[in-house]
């Protein structure tokens, strides 16, 4: 039988990786949606406003108050922890500016591919580091989805570099926090503000920016549409990484295919076009997703066999 409290953070973490999801198109598309804003400009924006939300989020939550403080108390007895702190918030600092920068230029679905990507090199990175473990109907989504992939990747001769970005620089990212501990919202915060200098001199050296007149007339709705980025910024990733913690990494990589699913439909709304071929690529992996859907419904029922969770390795607190 599936243990309550592990029934209980699989279905929470579904939920809110599919509201995340949703959230992170809802950004990809107003992004594309600046001309004449630069990718750094709305990074800056991005960064200092997600971290407002959740300095607003935060204190309200008290299981975030407690890892606040527990991180802090980490922190002070061991100042080498600094050190992969950085490094993370590096790796997801240069996420959270291609994110912006391929629909302003183009490479919305270079990007789209790498999330299609990621979830099975979340598998693999579950596999290796976690020894997760798939079960028979999971195992056939990853089938599915490497098919589809693979034909993309042989089609298209290569992947481009934001593909890659992407696909390789997330599992690293994941599996630095949670080797050190640090998978959870205040650990992401302390990131941010690792990265708030970078976005205040982003904001202030752009066009756009407090003083520069943008905040009158023609130049307002662009700059809301910045603003509304950076709260939307701090909502999706405070799910995103909820995500992260209340599920296993392998079927949370798994569940990950539904972000770029969105993300080629916003590609498509920008612009960029598809052939016919690619219903070879994403045929396979909408089927991965049917098989996931399934899976996640059979487990989410008591006394079925499937645990939402990872035999030997208890959910992350």
């Amino acid at each position: 039988m599936v243990p309550t409290h592990a029934a209980s953070h699989s279905g929470r973490g579904v939920a809110v990786s599919l509201i995340a999801s949703v959230l992170f198109a809802v950004i990809f598309l107003m992004a594309g949606l600046l001309p004449g804003w630069g990718a750094q400009e709305i990074f800056g924006w991005r960064v200092v406003l997600t971290l407002a939300t959740l300095a607003v989020i935060l204190p309200f939550l008290p299981w975030a108050r407690t890892e606040s403080i527990t991180l802090f108390s980490r922190v002070r007895r061991r100042p080498t922890l600094l050190l992969p702190g950085v490094l993370a918030a590096g790796i997801v600092g240069v996420q959270l500016w291609l994110f912006m920068w391929a629909p302003l230029n183009n490479m919305a679905l270079s990007v789209s591919f790498g999330y299609f990507l990621l979830p099975l090199t979340m598998v693999l990175a579950g596999r290796v580091f976690f020894a997760d473990k798939l079960n028979p109907l999971r195992k056939l989504a990853v089938a599915a989805a490497v098919v589809g992939v693979a034909h993309e990747a042989f089609s298209a001769n290569g992947l481009a570099w934001p593909t890659l970005v992407v696909c390789l620089g997330y599992p690293v990212y994941f599996v630095l926090r949670r080797k050190i501990g640090f998978d959870n919202l205040p650990a992401f915060a302390a990131e941010l503000l690792m990265m708030l200098p970078l976005g205040v001199y982003f904001i202030l050296a752009g066009p756009h920016g407090i003083g520069s007149g943008a905040v009158e007339g023609a130049g307002s709705g662009g700059l809301w549409v910045a603003i509304s980025i950076g709260v939307l910024g701090g909502l999706a990733m405070a799910f995103y990484l909820l995500a992260s913690k209340w599920l296993p990494l392998s079927l949370f990589g798994l569940l990950s295919y539904v972000e770029p699913v969105l993300l080629v439909g916003v590609s498509i709304l920008l612009g960029e076009t598809l052939g016919w071929s690619s219903l070879l690529t994403y045929g396979p992996i909408m089927l991965a997703l049917v098989l996931l859907g399934v899976d996640g419904r059979r487990s989410a029922l008591p006394g079925t066999p499937g645990t939402p969770g990872t035999p030997g390795r208890p959910l992350s607190p």
